[in-house]
């Protein structure tokens, strides 16, 4: 089964929608508010949340990193962030279109030296672009990637993108005419990780570290894979739905832009917090404020450049979530007030994120979700 799917990226998204629509939850536990009492009856062992009040980011722990080991999970504890990772790529990207390295709508295939996009009919009809890769309307195939468990062989990118051994995915071809119809798929943002390597020079991890990590002071992320033995301590471990521990601790993804990001809620507070910056045009540490407007600028009304344009009640959320095995996460944050969460817990397949979310954006006063 693949993990990190429409699915489990977007479930957040879509669960944030139901406010707009329903004006309530069509999901979740409601009878749950306490939010020990909530991972207590789903068998979550672990969550961290950090919440942007302003320019201060809260922090709020709960329950331990294993099952196994009971040590609590503390502000420092890394978490798979998932697809998260995508949101994160887009960005590092745009940094690359500013300084003119790349051009989101020239043909990707003008770029990669390494490997190329597979040529068809479709892609006679219209060559795949970033823009359409950033935005899953490209027509690539491949929506999700299960990972490598504890002891598996890693596959190289180019395998990866191949769907050769020791790969456990498909190859990544295109199906449909890009440019259309908007389509998950994890698959489009191992192309766009091989061109910013085929066009920097540099490794995916360095890249990622210099462009967008390091400038808003991510101390605690990184994209390096598998993880760093140093970093191993600091890890929280993947955890089924009844609450055992993924075999290993947690599955590897070698498919770095679209899930391997490790980090903490308030790392990614950071970023979010740089984009509504951006957004206000009071800092372009990373993104210029046109930047950052166009990567919240919905294509084909359902997926911006790496984010989910989230529209409650009509207040303007950018939002991504994600989903690898054992681990779910959930960032969101308003457009224009200094608001927002990141969510991040060592559990999967159960209702709770969506609670959790509930549970923040009342508490807090969230505009558009105040409403009944």
């Amino acid at each position: 089964m693949l993990l990190d799917r429409t699915r489990g990226a977007l479930a957040g998204a879509v669960l944030v929608a139901s406010v707009t629509l329903a004006g309530c939850w069509s999901m979740g536990p409601r009878e749950f508010h306490d939010i020990e009492a909530l991972m207590a009856h789903y068998d979550v062992p672990g969550v961290s949340i950090a919440i942007i009040r302003g320019d201060v980011i809260q922090l709020e722990t709960y329950g331990v990193k294993s099952a196994a080991t009971r040590e609590p999970v503390t502000t420092t504890t890394i978490f798979q962030a998932a697809s998260i990772s995508k949101m994160v790529t887009a960005a590092a990207v745009l940094t690359a279109v500013q300084d003119g390295s790349l051009d989101l709508d020239a043909p990707i295939n003008s770029v990669l030296t390494s490997w190329q996009v597979p040529t068809n009919h479709f892609t006679g009809r219209e060559p795949v672009s970033l823009r359409q890769l950033l935005s899953h309307t490209a027509g690539t195939t491949v929506s999700g990637f299960r990972g490598y468990a504890a002891g598996e062989a890693l596959p190289t990118l180019v395998q990866v993108l191949s769907g050769s051994p020791p790969t456990n995915s498909e190859a990544v071809v295109v199906d449909k005419v890009p440019g259309g119809a908007y389509r998950y798929s994890g698959g489009g943002y191992c192309i766009i990780q091989q061109a910013l390597v085929d066009v920097s020079g540099e490794r995916f991890a360095g890249f990622m570290r210099t462009r967008v990590l390091e400038p808003i002071a991510m101390s605690q992320s990184s994209f390096t894979c598998p993880l760093p033995n140093v970093r191993l301590r600091a890890a929280s471990a993947g955890h089924r739905s009844d609450g055992d521990v993924v075999e290993g601790g947690f599955h590897t993804y070698p498919e770095m832009a679209a899930a391997s990001l490790w980090t903490t809620p308030e790392d990614l507070a950071k970023f979010a917090m740089a984009l509504q910056d951006a957004l206000a045009g009071e800092s372009s540490v990373v993104l210029t404020q046109r930047s950052a407007q166009l990567m919240m600028t919905p294509i084909d009304d359902e997926y911006g450049l790496g984010v989910t344009p989230v529209r409650p009640h009509g207040e303007r959320y950018f939002a991504h979530s994600g989903h690898n095995e054992g681990f779910e996460s959930l960032l969101i944050a308003h457009e224009t007030e200094r608001v927002g969460a990141v969510f991040m817990m060592n559990s999967e397949g159960n209702p709770v994120m969506s609670r959790l979310l509930e549970i923040i954006a009342k508490r807090e006063g969230w505009p558009g979700f105040d409403q009944d």
